[in-house]
């Protein structure tokens, strides 16, 4: 257990001094290339409130190792039918390919369900494209927990979970750019890749909740989510929040559903603020149409009161 807290055991350690070095080369690159300064680029205030929200991620991401690691190892050692061997390459291949899975179904779910959105909008609230934008990380990684709990059944030994994970992570840093345009055909249509991910981070209504891949954008191909890149999207949050401040952007959502739910007529409604799509309405509310799973204007969070 000490390995998956030592942060000199874990890929996404390793990979930071290229997370540094990417950012400065894509610095570089729209500071001497050829660019329009009023399309991309960085924001001084922006990139520090996504790196700062990267460093924080970190706690709570060894917070989440602890308490998983515990009842993963209970379902494998107990319940678990057989144990897949981890000495073969096949199984690293294999557990990548179902952790990528997992990470699908949890990412649209987080798009979709209220509560999970309140968790991961924070990662969407920035305007800007870039390797600092990756850093912007959500301190709320709790439903990845269900989406996990099926591989221990399976046979996965709970602590490959954790390094599947991190290359994961690794490989999705590099598709927030704007630097790079599209790949060989080949490339995009297996393989996540920045045109894709420019997608799933745009307000425009054809690109909301689209392109939730993790590395394999086959998942979004099969399961009908996946959007090519038509134009340059807008990027950020429907409604913005208009804030650096680090709490607000974590957890201005969850305060938003506490008041909801409080206010709400009955357990329907709470429910309904709880675990229906984002910016679900009672169909009660005067002037205010319900919303449906199916309404795209229906995703981005309640503007924040502007704080610098």
């Amino acid at each position: 257990m000490h390995d998956l807290l030592d942060p000199m055991r874990n890929p996404v350690t390793y990979a930071v001094p290229f997370f540094v070095l990417s950012v400065l080369v894509e610095l570089a690159a729209l500071r001497w290339l050829d660019h329009d300064d009023n399309v991309t680029g960085y924001s001084l205030k922006d990139a520090r409130t996504s790196i700062s929200m990267g460093i924080g991620s970190l706690f709570f991401l060894t917070v989440f190792k602890v308490g998983t690691f515990v009842v993963y190892s209970a379902v494998s050692t107990h319940l678990a039918p057989y144990h897949l061997p981890t000495d073969t390459w096949w199984y690293w291949v294999l557990l990548l390919v179902v952790l990528d899975l997992a990470y699908y179904c949890n990412h649209r779910f987080v798009h979709r369900v209220n509560i999970g959105w309140a968790a991961h909008q924070a990662h969407h609230s920035s305007e800007y494209m870039n390797f600092a934008t990756a850093l912007r990380q959500k301190w709320n990684p709790w439903f990845e927990f269900f989406f996990w709990l099926p591989l221990p059944f399976l046979g996965f030994a709970p602590w490959t979970l954790y390094v599947a994970f991190s290359i994961n992570l690794v490989y999705q840093f590099f598709v927030h750019t704007e630097t790079i345009d599209r790949l060989p055909r080949p490339i995009e249509l297996v393989l996540n890749t920045p045109s894709h991910h420019r997608v799933h981070h745009g307000s425009d209504p054809e690109y909301l909740d689209k392109n939730y891949a993790g590395i394999l954008i086959v998942w979004d191909r099969m399961f009908g989510t996946f959007q090519p890149e038509r134009q340059r999207p807008t990027y950020g949050l429907t409604k913005p929040v208009d804030t650096y401040n680090l709490i607000t952007l974590e957890y201005g959502d969850y305060a938003a559903i506490v008041r909801k739910v409080r206010a709400a007529k009955d357990w329907r409604e709470r429910l309904g603020h709880l675990f229906g799509p984002p910016g679900w309405t009672p169909p009660s509310a005067p002037g205010l149409p319900s919303l449906s799973c199916a309404d795209p204007h229906a995703r981005r969070s309640e503007p924040s009161p502007q704080q610098s």
